[in-house]
């Protein structure tokens, strides 16, 4: 199959899944099923934007009574990670226990189409009889199917299952995140002041070495640990409830952060300050040998032990396998993540692997590698500053504040990092000397062999899973929807032998329920003579159907409009052959991404920073018949040609590209000729792309972004960007309103 690195497990990849999630061996789940086995509740609470700043965690400014309590009594892992430094691509990853870039979801606020097989893992879940519940955060880089929950809203809780039945419960709390750092509102104000003795002092809060030290940005360091302290009182509550109804003693309890700080250089980012969590499992005592059968009194079952602390290298994307083992679930094949408890348990990681994509309207694309010691950071964009301008990070105070005093020349040491005009192609720490990741190490023989190996983990990893960053985001989105058109889920099918059963006296069906599109999911609702006998359940296996009841069933796949509703009755015609689901989807953009063309991509790549040495190379691949390589060919000579004779040489490449096809090409090259001066024949292209109404919405950024980017040059597209600020693209407005303002200020 095209599409992955040679390297890749192809059958775990993409293997399509059952249906209906497997059991166990010797475990019977199914319902009415004799000699059921008891299962465990599972309950996830999580909160945004917070690092490990909390007590547990050993850090004396915070206060975090609750969440304290529960380590106490639980696990506290220090080596937990999140691949991306943001909430939706993380979140994106961690309901579908892949990473995102892997099934194209790694852009901030994008809309995935996942390969078929891939499904939220509470289906799963779900299948095998479990009542899951979402309160309420979705934010999965797609909407979520309506079989993902039983429930998932602001009312959403474990006490509306029925009576006996297993739960999977997720509460998120929002109080931590970034918008209410900034929120000096009355009403945020009042509910900070009720914290009496609790509420953060800012003179006693600890700076990290890359923030200047100012009042502003005390007040927001305390502030941020001020929402922390009341999201800690909200944990309280949750667990409270628990207890009142006698559930703790048989609930698996996590707490874990969505991504670290929402406060500069930590949210968005992939140093450790962005990807770092915090994560606390409770284990009850009735399920310790559950969450650790191969030794749980041993000395591997110590760190299960309430107050203990584990080390282990730990991926969001485990965290779905991992309740699926808890849960007795057999964990499918194409799932990348690893089980760190349970039946299911695998070898702890060596490494953990972090993406930045776009953020908001700002591109830029960074991978890294991390063991327990140190961290790999490449940066593919490393032509573009750490400081872009992001509209919502700008609202932040401390934003404000280091780049007031940036412009007045008075940040010093790591505080100019930020500000720094390029990145380095690659950058190395060593987390344990260096836990603010400020002084790289890439370029010293010292760490020459631990960059080395870090460098080809990674280059392994991006093979291997299949990782199509390098695609310029207009280009995937024209193959993953084909002229912006969202494709639909067929509706059900419905097939029965129609054979009676029972003693004559009542005729019913088994009806099988199955839908034509590769990876749909089912969900019925059975109406007994006109009255509903219930709401949506997920289709797992056959359903029987007596005369009288009407049988309805619709589909849905993650990233298609959901299916029309198809209705059945005993009785009713069925095909003479039971239909059967493709294995594979030929139409999903997987099955156009070649593999070689990722090959090309990273090859081309791998030129980045050698300057006028790899001149030739990029001029060749002009040529390249992958839209995407001659894009990155483009930059390559953009940022490459120094000298006035290598630029010369550059224009007249780049002039015969402002009439590439793609987009994404004409408007790299017409930057770049606008940087040289060549803006008479080059600009236009850029307006051209920005009025454009047949190109998409990232198209229209990319040539908006170009436009920002050459300053006083683009002044006679003025009027085009003015009109930008009704665009139908948000981000589009974004970079114009912010290309409008410094316009106006020069």
């Amino acid at each position: 199959m095209a599409g992955f690195g040679n390297g890749i497990d192809r059958r775990g990849f993409l293997r399509v899944t059952a249906g209906a999630a497997m059991m166990l061996p010797g475990i019977s789940f199914g319902a009415g099923a004799k000699n059921e086995v008891e299962r465990p509740n599972i309950l996830w609470v999580s909160c945004e934007d917070t690092s490990p700043d909390l007590g547990c965690y050993g850090d004396k400014y915070a206060v975090t009574p609750n969440i304290d309590k529960l380590a106490a009594q639980g696990v506290r892992y220090e080596n937990c990670f999140t691949h991306a430094g943001v909430c939706a691509p993380s979140r994106s990853g961690l309901i579908t226990g892949m990473y995102p870039t892997t099934i194209g979801t790694h852009q901030m606020r994008c809309s995935g189409v996942p390969p078929a097989n891939v499904k939220c893992f509470p289906e799963y879940l779900r299948a095998e009889g479990y009542y899951c519940t979402n309160n309420s955060k979705t934010d999965y880089q797609f909407d979520p199917p309506f079989t993902a929950w039983d429930e998932s809203s602001g009312k959403a809780h474990w006490r509306n299952r029925a009576p006996g039945q297993p739960f999977f419960a997720v509460f998120n709390f929002t109080i931590s995140h970034e918008s209410q750092v900034r929120n000096h509102s009355k009403g945020m104000l009042d509910r900070i002041e009720k914290l009496g003795a609790q509420k953060h002092d800012p003179a006693k809060a600890k700076l990290p070495p890359y923030y200047p030290d100012t009042p502003v940005v005390r007040r927001d360091m305390a502030q941020y640990y001020d929402v922390v302290t009341l999201m800690d009182q909200q944990v309280g509550d949750v667990l409270k409830q628990l207890e009142d109804d006698g559930l703790a003693e048989n609930t698996i309890v996590w707490f874990w952060g969505d991504h670290g700080r929402g406060l500069p250089r930590h949210k968005r980012w992939i140093y450790d300050s962005g990807i770092r969590v915090p994560l606390i499992v409770k284990v009850p005592e009735k399920w310790r040998k559950l969450a650790m059968p191969k030794n749980p009194d041993g000395p591997t079952g110590q760190v299960l032990k309430p107050g203990a602390a584990n080390d282990d290298l730990v991926a969001f994307i485990d965290f779905a396998p991992t309740v699926l083992s808890l849960a007795g679930v057999k964990i499918p094949g194409h799932i990348q993540g690893r089980a760190f408890l349970g039946a299911q348990k695998a070898e702890p990681r060596e490494y953990i692997f972090a993406a930045r994509d776009r953020m908001d309207e700002a591109y830029d694309l960074i991978r890294a590698v991390r063991d327990k010691r140190y961290k790999y950071i490449r940066n593919y964009m490393w032509h573009v500053t750490r400081g872009q301008d992001i509209n919502y990070m700008n609202e932040m105070p401390t934003m404000q504040e280091m780049r007031r005093l940036n412009a007045e020349g008075k940040l010093k040491g790591p505080q100019l990092q930020y500000f720094e005009p390029t990145k380095p192609v690659e950058e190395l720490y060593d987390t344990k000397n260096d836990p603010h990741e400020v002084n790289n190490l890439a370029g010293k023989s010292k760490h020459k062999e631990v960059l080395e190996r870090m460098r080809e983990v990674h280059a392994k990893w991006a093979g291997e899973t299949g990782d199509i960053g390098l695609m310029p985001e207009p280009e995937f989105d024209e193959i993953k929807q084909p002229g912006g058109q969202v494709r639909k889920t067929a509706e059900p099918v419905f097939w029965t032998p129609n054979w009676p059963v029972g003693a004559g006296a009542e005729k019913a069906s088994r009806v099988t329920i199955s839908c034509p599109t590769p990876g749909a999911s089912i969900a019925y609702r059975i109406d007994d003579e006109g009255k509903s006998k219930g709401g949506w359940m997920l289709y797992a296996k056959g359903v029987w159907l007596r005369e009288g009841q009407t049988l309805h069933a619709k589909a849905c796949r993650i990233g298609f409009k959901d299916s029309g509703e198809a209705t059945f009755k005993v009785g009713d015609n069925t095909p003479a052959k039971q239909p059967q689901t493709p294995d594979a989807d030929p139409d999903h953009w997987r099955s156009k991404v070649a593999t070689e063309m990722l090959e090309r991509l990273r090859e081309i790549k791998a030129l980045d920073g050698q300057g006028e040495k790899a001149i030739p190379q990029y001029t060749q691949a002009l040529g390249d018949k992958c839209a995407s390589v001659r894009y990155w060919a483009v930059i390559g000579l953009h940022t490459g040609c120094a000298s006035a004779k290598d630029k010369e040489l550059g224009v007249s490449a780049l002039e015969k590209m402002l009439k590439d096809p793609a987009a994404v090409v004409r408007v790299a090259a017409a930057h770049a000729l606008c940087d040289w001066g060549r803006e008479k024949d080059a600009l236009p292209v850029l307006i051209e792309g920005l009025s454009a109404t047949d190109k998409t919405d990232k198209a229209r950024l990319y040539a908006l972004i170009a436009l920002n980017k050459i300053g006083e040059k683009g002044r006679p597209a003025l009027p085009q960007i003015q009109a930008a600020l009704k665009d139908s693209e948000e981000y589009v407005q974004r970079v114009a309103r912010t290309t409008i303002d410094r316009l106006e200020n020069n």
